[in-house]
């Protein structure tokens, strides 16, 4: 009886040990050419909201893997309104929600994007209060008759670089 204790307690651990901490899948958007992946299965949800005094439908899609939350979200804007300008207001929300203070920002070189594609990173607080690590880029591309811009952030307690690299770098419009 004890044998088969031990065996099946290798055998359980060993299952443990084959899943990936990060089961990176495609993701795909309605209504846009862009693509992503995600580290995990991820949950969608759309809702309108209002960028520059226009209706936009934002579509998000997240998960939760390898301690971190990991999201995309994406809207439409039509072209005579300022990309630049709604990133960053994006941005600057974004931080104050987080209460974060000096985020590291850097270009982020996505091909065919529009200027002030940038990668951010920040220290900030959860919602909870807890402290967290945060990574994200903002990012425009033209697409048909208008913009196309994606907010995609990864929030850990310690941000592990290769998986953030892989999430930002798939993100592309044909």
């Amino acid at each position: 009886m004890t044998a088969m204790r031990i065996i099946s307690g290798l055998v359980a651990g060993l299952l443990c040990a084959c899943q990936p901490t990060y089961n990176w899948r495609d993701i795909g958007f309605e209504g846009t050419s862009l693509n992503a992946q995600l580290p995990c299965k991820p949950d969608r949800t759309q809702r309108d909201v209002t960028m520059a005094q226009v209706q936009v439908t934002l579509q998000v899609a997240g998960c939760e893997a390898g301690d971190g939350m990991w999201v995309v979200m994406t809207g439409r804007l039509p072209a005579n309104v300022d990309a630049d300008q709604v990133l960053q207001g994006w941005q600057a929300a974004t931080w104050r929600t987080l209460q974060a203070q000096n985020p590291e920002i850097q270009t982020w070189p996505a091909p065919k994007a529009l200027p002030g594609a940038v990668r951010v990173r920040a220290q900030g607080r959860q919602p909870q209060g807890q402290p967290t690590q945060v990574q994200g880029v903002w990012v425009a591309w033209p697409e048909g008759e208008g913009v196309q811009w994606v907010n995609a952030m990864v929030y850990q307690s310690r941000i592990q670089g290769e998986p953030a690299d892989t999430f930002f770098e798939s993100i592309r419009q044909p």
